[in-house]
């Protein structure tokens, strides 16, 4: 009789990409690490809003300038003078390049003095924080015309007084993606990779699917293609989902409230959804080009206003979030995998063998 016979046979199973689990937490441990945990998101919530917020300032935005040399020169002394470091004062060629430049958001303002009265244009879909900013200029910094025109030349669409349409809408997907990367992992710890994959998949279209139908369509909220919306909004979310689901895959546990700071408090507060990235302290302006949430939202407001400005740009840069963390999370499944099935074969290796 085989001295095998009767033992289990050790047999290679799906391959998973299961977070690393652990047994729950007992004693003054399981007391205090929620409690930690929960403070410490709160926390960095509250710091990096309020260093965001709190008193936000601008920094050199860009106003175009299309004048006489004197005019220019005059209209930038007054500008500083009245808000010394917040604007920075760029020459153009003539009127259309400098309401180019406001249109596709490489200036925040133009003053024009080439032809008829001079005037400012500005795009009130910047917000209304750069509105009530850029309004007053016109008769600040030349106080000696009477009736200087102040025009918006891209207002903010009907069903979005506030301009915070796009915020909104943002971050209801970034959250979703959050939860998504959390949830995944809490009700399926065993899905295999391809599963996951596609579990995150089918999340990111039909969210950016519904959020694109609700925001654009239903609220008249966010202009553009409703299909480039939708697309966009898709790629952040699969790209915070991911974010989070290579978090948890890497820390276990951990993963969840570093998801918390870095996906959601650190993304949102840089996204510009509240305010340009160009009032955000110098920290955290950075941010605001890397993070899903600011790369997302600047795409979204190029598609409904700015002629596709930062659309591109976005496109790519959330499409590598998303490759990327895959592309670890397979790598993270193919290292456990092969570890296993080592594991598996020294464990049946006969205990004379090689001797």
């Amino acid at each position: 009789m085989s001295p095998d016979r009767g033992r289990p046979r050790h047999r290679a199973g799906t391959r998973t990409d299961a977070a690393p689990v652990r047994r729950g937490l007992t004693g003054s441990t399981a007391v205090l690490a929620p409690v930690v945990t929960v403070l410490t998101i709160g926390l960095v919530f509250v710091a990096v809003f309020l260093a965001a917020f709190h008193t936000p300032k601008a920094h050199r935005l860009p106003v175009a300038v299309a004048a006489p040399d004197r005019a220019a020169a005059l209209f930038d002394v007054r500008l500083q003078r009245v808000a010394p470091d917040a604007f920075q004062v760029e020459r153009y060629r003539d009127e259309d390049a400098a309401r180019s430049a406001v249109e596709h958001r490489a200036a925040y303002a133009a003053y024009l003095d080439t032809s008829g009265p001079p005037r400012i244009l500005y795009a009130g879909a910047n917000g209304l924080a750069v509105k009530a900013m850029i309004t007053p200029l016109g008769h600040a910094a030349t106080p000696e015309v009477n009736r200087l025109r102040v025009q918006d030349i891209l207002p903010l669409s009907k069903g979005d007084s506030r301009g915070l349409s796009v915020f909104y809408a943002s971050f209801g997907l970034v959250l979703a993606g959050f939860l998504f990367g959390q949830m995944t992992y809490q009700l399926a710890p065993r899905l295999s990779f391809a599963q996951r994959v596609l579990s995150l998949t089918i999340f990111a279209v039909v969210g950016g699917l519904a959020t694109a139908l609700i925001a654009s369509t239903v609220f008249d909220a966010i202009p553009g293609s409703f299909i480039a919306l939708a697309g966009v909004i898709a790629l952040m979310a699969g790209a915070v989902a991911a974010g989070t689901v290579l978090l948890i895959r890497i820390f276990g546990p951990l993963g969840v409230p570093l998801g918390s700071i870095f996906m959601l408090v650190m993304g949102n507060a840089t996204s510009g959804g509240v305010l340009p990235p160009s009032f955000l302290p110098g920290w955290l302006q950075p941010l605001a080009s890397v993070m899903p949430a600011g790369v997302g939202v600047r795409a979204i407001n190029g598609l409904a206003y700015f002629h596709n400005d930062g659309v591109g740009d976005g496109v790519t840069i959330l499409s590598v979030w998303v490759v990327f963390c895959i592309g670890a999370i397979f790598s993270l499944d193919q290292i456990a995998a092969s570890t296993a099935i080592i594991h598996v074969a020294h464990r049946g290796k006969p205990s004379g063998a090689g001797a």
